[in-house]
């Protein structure tokens, strides 16, 4: 995929610009309040939009996406700083690790299937986020300071939040969320809805609410680097959590690939994508920045202002860079109470509402799986949520292909009517034509019904003195079906019932021979087609007839 278009004129960086320019405008706001959301300060949020951003741009495999710290990502931080980690430089290994994990996936080329995560399992994980948002975010909406224990401890604590809340603060908050869902989406092109709201926050409190809690001072100038070499007994501790958020943040960027996709009609390089979501990621843990990943609503803003290359993505960082080297002093008046307003908003437009109002219509295994993940976000964490999501929604699709595997299944006996007339007419009546069968084994087998073949067919090949496995319309078959197949051959030789195998392809050919399934059947009774097949069946019961006459 080529990285520019063929001709990069005027109206294009034009596009860039006013591209950068609003999701930068966009970002600050949301990036002070991940940061602070995530426990690792403002200031982190900003150097995480900044590292993530521009080395995601370029380094990336989507022309326009907008990347750096999201919901996902600031709440699957806040999990590792409280439960995985005793000092922020342990967590930021957890990060770099996180980062050469994505590489490593990119590298390797299975970035694309990263995507295939099941859609109920990222409804219920980004609906959880969304709930656990709103709910961490309502202290300092009513002037309280944050509480420890992520949303559980949000929720113990608001009880007495709400029978002591500061006044202004939540004069501020209220504002400032009714500005976000009030503002007309036709306006937001000039004017994002978060920005105006945020605005409107920050003047009540200047103005009328000074005593307000504020973000305070930001750092002047370039992180420093933070990354201490950690123990080998901590990185072995590390990785599980960085795996979560390596999958986590590889799924939140190639879904917001996906939507810049269907926007743009361009087609991302999903690999490409996690080198470059891998390196700012790593980049943002070595300066003790918050990880980030594909920003959908940045991106979608992004493409709207008219932003279509990586330009603006770099352009966007570099403006953030601006403010860390000498302008942060213009955002540290913006009372917290305004943060939290708008990231209410931004946790309630994560929640899945579209797939929440269709739940009474969803298959219940699909609903539980939602439902599951959804309840261990909010009051476990992600990192369980996703794990245990990911496995249920593996289950589930597995009994679905288990089913339609099964379809593809048929044993039948190959009566003298429909078997030996066909090849010999003064056969017809042969009484021993009804102690053929045959086992088709059609489309794909795996191990989603590899251990019910035998208790399906099992019976059926025992009633039998010959059996044909037909293989002619198999087009793949797993090394665990390829180990059952193994066991029928078994059960077939256990109750003396004779094995013949035919229309073997190569692939499937391969994977039963490099098992040696095969290398109890003789040569003479691999054959490749029915005719075939028949010949040699006729002649086993003609061998086993004249030696009971005899």
């Amino acid at each position: 995929m080529k990285r520019f278009r063929a001709t990069y004129d005027l109206g294009t960086l034009r596009g860039d610009v006013f591209g950068g320019v609003t999701s930068m405008v966009v970002a600050l706001p949301v990036a002070l309040g991940f940061g602070i959301a995530s426990g690792m300060g403002a200031a982190a949020g900003l150097y995480g939009a900044i590292a993530v951003g521009f080395f995601a741009s370029v380094f990336g495999g989507t022309r326009s996406q907008i990347s750096g710290p999201t919901a996902p990502m600031t709440v699957a931080m806040a999990v590792v700083l409280t439960n995985h980690a005793d000092s922020l430089a342990e967590a930021l290994t957890v990060v770099v690790l996180a980062g050469l994990l994505q590489v490593l996936l990119g590298v390797s080329r299975i970035g694309r299937f990263v995507a295939y995560t099941p859609h109920v399992v990222v409804s219920g994980f980004m609906s959880g986020i969304g709930v656990i948002i709103m709910l961490m975010q309502a202290l300092p909406l009513l002037g309280a300071p944050g509480a420890t224990g992520g949303p559980m401890g949000a929720a113990r604590a608001l009880p007495a939040a709400a029978s002591g809340i500061d006044a202004g603060a939540f004069a501020i908050g209220a504002v400032t969320l009714a500005v976000g869902f009030l503002w007309p989406r036709r306006f937001s092109r000039f004017a994002p809805g978060p920005l105006v709201a945020l605005s409107a926050g920050t003047a009540l409190g200047i103005l009328w609410f000074s005593e307000a809690p504020t973000i305070g001072a930001i750092p002047v100038g370039l992180p420093a680097l933070q990354f201490g070499l950690p123990s080998a007994g901590f990185l072995l501790h590390a990785l599980q959590p960085a795996i979560i958020l390596a999958l986590l943040g590889s799924v939140d960027s190639l879904l917001t690939s996906l939507v810049a996709d269907s926007m743009t009609g361009n087609r991302h390089n999903p690999d490409r994508e996690l080198v470059g979501q891998g390196i700012g990621n790593i980049v943002a843990g070595l300066f003790g920045a918050l990880p980030g990943a594909g920003a959908t609503m940045g991106t979608v803003i992004n493409i709207r202002s008219g932003g279509s290359t990586p330009v603006s993505g770099a352009l966007r960082a570099l403006l953030l860079l601006a403010l860390v080297l000498g302008l942060g002093r213009f955002v540290e008046p913006i009372p917290l109470a305004a943060l939290a307003g708008v990231l209410i908003k931004v946790g309630w437009d994560i929640v899945d509402w579209r797939m929440l109002a269709r739940a009474h219509r969803l298959r219940r295994e699909h609903l539980l799986v939602m439902l599951t993940t959804l309840c261990l976000t909010v009051f476990v964490d992600l990192i369980t949520a996703v794990a245990i999501g990911l496995i249920a929604g593996g289950m589930v699709h597995a009994r679905r292909l288990e089913r339609l595997e099964l379809d593809g299944v048929i044993s039948v006996p190959l009566l003298d009517a429909t078997f030996f007339a066909e090849q010999e007419p003064s056969t017809r009546g042969d009484p021993h034509a009804a102690r053929v069968g045959m086992v088709a084994l059609r489309g794909t087998l795996s191990v989603a019904s590899s251990h019910k073949l035998v208790s399906v067919i099992g019976l059926d090949i025992r009633e039998h003195e010959v059996v044909i496995f037909d293989f002619s319309d198999t087009v793949y078959i797993d090394d665990s079906a390829a180990m059952v197949i193994g066991q029928l051959l078994e059960v077939a030789a256990g109750s003396g019932t004779e094995c013949i195998v035919m229309g073997l392809g190569d692939d499937v050919a391969a994977t039963l021979h490099s098992l040696d399934i095969l290398g109890d059947v003789p040569a003479g009774r691999i054959v490749g087609t029915l005719d075939e097949a028949r010949q040699v069946a006729r002649e086993s019961l003609e061998v086993d007839a004249a030696a009971r006459g005899g």
